[in-house]
């Protein structure tokens, strides 16, 4: 771990605070802890590495809201969300607002400390257009089924939504979405969400690389 880095907590709930920031400490990490979202804010631009870890549901600036206000300032901070009331849709929707991973509560300290290290490394150069190409290389392989129920679950559609708009049954989505985890080399929501995230950052990817977007689904037949 570079000496440079400070780890950025933000979270409303004290004790959350006071815990994960003696977790990361003791595993060697600098922290900066922020009671809220305007906290962390107020500090940028900042001087030398850091990595978010931020609470999904807070008053006032949300930690979804948090990552779009980085976008817009054009902040490049790694950032994990973590919550706990965890559902794919909000998943999904910190993902594509920048998220490096979510993670729900309690978070353990393997799984945080991963995730980080993770986020940090996402961020290397080169490491993007490789992580592209592969991707790419995986969702060709899918089947035209597989690729819809993937589009319903990056939709944060839960599986009897996505079985009524295919016209098949929630038993047939739960099968089609292992394949589309066993394919893609996921072991989780949130890898698989990386990973598909990662192709939209290619300028121009082929055809057979797309994810089609829900309203074009067919009524297909079982």
């Amino acid at each position: 771990m570079a000496n440079d880095l400070t780890i950025h907590l933000v979270d409303d709930e004290e004790a959350l605070r006071r815990s994960l920031t003696f977790l990361l400490v003791s595993a060697g990490f600098a922290v900066r802890a922020h009671s809220c979202a305007k906290q962390f804010l107020d500090l940028l631009p900042f001087s030398g590495r850091g990595c978010l870890v931020t609470d999904l549901r807070m008053p006032d600036v949300d930690g979804i809201e948090l990552l779009q206000h980085l976008r817009r300032f054009n902040m490049e901070v790694p950032a994990i969300v973590i919550t706990g009331q965890g559902d794919i849709a909000a998943a999904v929707r910190a993902m594509k607002a920048g998220a490096a991973d979510f993670l729900e509560k309690p978070v353990g300290e393997g799984a945080l400390i991963a995730a980080i290290n993770l986020a940090i490394g996402q961020r290397r150069p080169g490491r993007a257009v490789a992580d592209c190409e592969s991707v790419a290389a995986r969702v060709r392989q899918l089947t035209d089924r597989e690729h819809q129920v993937l589009t319903g679950v990056l939709d944060g559609l839960q599986n009897k939504v996505i079985a009524y708009h295919l016209g098949i049954s929630s038993r047939t989505v739960e099968v089609h979405r292992a394949n589309v985890m066993a394919k893609m080399g996921a072991r989780n929501l949130a890898e698989l969400m990386r990973m598909t995230i990662a192709i939209d950052a290619v300028e121009q990817p082929t055809d057979t690389a797309r994810i089609p977007a829900i309203n074009a689904w067919p009524a297909c037949a079982r």
